[in-house]
């Protein structure tokens, strides 16, 4: 909203100008074309700190306001995070990795439209000493209640993110409760929570992608393969009064759309390919 002050100036100058009369030799002044907003308005995108730290985001986004003239707001948060600001209609679209906590905000009202849109696969790592001997394990649940028994120190991201629910799962499947003395949360993101872990010599849970992507770790992945691993990233749009639900579509569709789709799975870093393309099925 513009000050009382300069909605008096402005009203001032039309008043001005409808009332004073041109110069009959000057040229008339070609007309100034205001620049055109962009289609459909900005939308904000509440996503994973994964899909953020992976680089894949800020590839994508670029596209798509190239494409579309959208501007997007990223706000990179844990999923358990995002889908609150969904609730609160503080976002427009959510790109989110928690089935279960998803499947209840749709329940609830909150959102509509989800669709798978890549995967990938949650991997511990820890370092190369691997004090908890997890090294060339199989099944994760054997791997957690080693980490238990040796009281190896466990980093946690603490945050409501998906890898923090799956996280929790693990350990309570794995029948599990992990104690203070060895199990430290960051109340951070994955890449900060990865950097903990390598300047403490722990293990933690992450998703492949964000592993790979990061740089100067010492970890190396020690569990993996376990269909129980498994990742699925989706887009959800939001439902709430406050959201911008016509950008909001735009911007959930060109996830799912085929080009879109052959970006995802042509992305790399450090030489891997991060994540399995899933719109198709």
């Amino acid at each position: 909203m513009k000050p009382f002050g300069s909605t008096v100036v402005a009203i001032g100058l039309v008043l001005l100008t409808g009332c004073s009369s041109p110069d009959p030799g000057e040229a008339p002044k070609p007309a100034v074309e205001k620049p055109t907003p962009p289609a459909g308005g900005p939308v904000v995108l509440a996503t994973t700190t994964s899909t953020q730290d992976s680089g894949l985001l800020d590839e994508l986004i670029a596209v798509f306001e190239k494409r579309s003239g959208i501007v997007v707001k990223t706000v990179a948060v844990g999923t358990g995070h995002a889908l609150e600001l969904g609730r609160r209609g503080e976002a427009d679209v959510l790109l989110v990795h928690a089935p279960e906590a998803e499947q209840k905000f749709i329940e609830e009202g909150h959102g509509t439209n989800r669709r798978a849109v890549m995967h990938n696969d949650f991997v511990i790592v820890g370092p190369e000493s691997d004090p908890a001997g997890l090294k060339g394990q199989t099944e994760v649940l054997t791997a957690l209640q080693k980490v238990a028994e040796t009281k190896a120190t466990w980093i946690s991201r603490g945050d409501r993110s998906g890898t923090h629910q799956k996280a929790l799962a693990l350990w309570s499947a794995a029948a599990v409760a992990p104690n203070v003395d060895w199990y430290i949360e960051s109340g951070q993101g994955m890449g900060a929570t990865l950097r903990i872990a390598s300047e403490r010599r722990a293990y933690t849970l992450a998703d492949r992608g964000t592993f790979l992507a990061a740089k100067n770790l010492n970890l190396v992945i020690h569990v993996e393969g376990d269909p129980e691993l498994f990742n699925q990233y989706s887009v959800i749009q939001v439902t709430h009064d406050k959201a911008n639900r016509a950008s909001g579509r735009k911007l959930a569709d060109f996830f799912c759309d085929p080009d879109t789709q052959q970006m995802i799975g042509a992305f790399t870093a450090g030489g891997f390919k991060l994540f399995v393309p899933d719109a198709k099925k």
